[in-house]
């Protein structure tokens, strides 16, 4: 079952990602090169990165001043990890660890990325999310960010979630971003000692929603670049 949800989900934004709408950021900073999630057994770490064509994490999303319609840049690795590998409750959809950057909003509480001791006005630094992603045809790209009702009191979160109805976590794992790489560090205790599982790469433009019921919270609207070609989750860990 879970398999075929990925490969519905993964198709569709292969499919849909000629005919999605463009922004003005699409350029080399994310042209995917090479993706690779590499295992270091005696650290207890894996890392992930992504190389691009140009200067990864250069190009960040420009503040429109409000959390509706907020742009959203993302370095994503989808993989067909569970979500309870990484603290969610049993739901379907596609794991995904997304690399960030929005200028309009700070999703990590309990983190000071910039390190000026205020911890909610570094949105813009490029940093990290567990997200479980779905089908989604209202959007452009094909998928958005799982999202549930508030009310909902079956749902299982991560304790460092950023407090917002979707799906999504904010586990504050190092995000580095350097000539053409960009890369984030993810202990083993983290994602349940799980160092065997497929994995691609995908570069994306999203948008925050707060105001139109009839559009997902936050939707993937273009798609940049797939490190495989077809989101066939081909890559595993070295």
């Amino acid at each position: 079952m879970k398999s075929m949800l990925i490969f519905s989900a993964l198709m569709l934004l292969a499919n849909t990602r000629s005919c999605a709408q463009e922004s003005p950021y699409k350029n080399d900073d994310f042209a995917i090169k090479e993706v690779r999630v590499v295992h270091k057994e005696d650290l207890g770490i894996t890392i992930w990165e992504l190389d691009v064509n140009r200067t990864a994490g250069k190009t960040t999303p420009q503040k429109v001043g409000q959390l509706d319609g907020a742009p959203v840049l993302a370095y994503v690795f989808p993989t067909n990890l569970n979500p309870t590998d990484v603290g969610f409750g049993h739901t379907d959809g596609i794991i995904a660890l997304a690399l960030t950057s929005h200028p309009d909003f700070d999703d990590t509480p309990l983190w000071d990325e910039n390190s000026d001791k205020i911890f909610d006005n570094d949105g813009i630094v490029w940093h990290p999310h567990w997200v479980v992603l779905h089908e989604d045809k209202r959007v452009a790209g094909g998928l958005s960010v799982k999202q549930f009702k508030k009310a909902d009191k079956t749902v299982v979160l991560p304790p460092t979630n950023p407090g917002m109805p979707m799906y999504m976590d904010s586990p504050g794992y190092p995000v580095t971003a350097k000539a053409n790489k960009i890369k984030v560090i993810v202990p083993d205790y983290r994602i349940n000692n799980q160092t065997d599982f497929n994995y691609d790469g995908v570069t994306a433009f999203m948008k925050v929603n707060t105001s139109d019921d009839k559009l997902p919270m936050l939707g993937v609207y273009e798609v940049f670049s797939i490190a495989s070609g077809d989101l066939s989750l081909p890559y595993k860990v070295k």
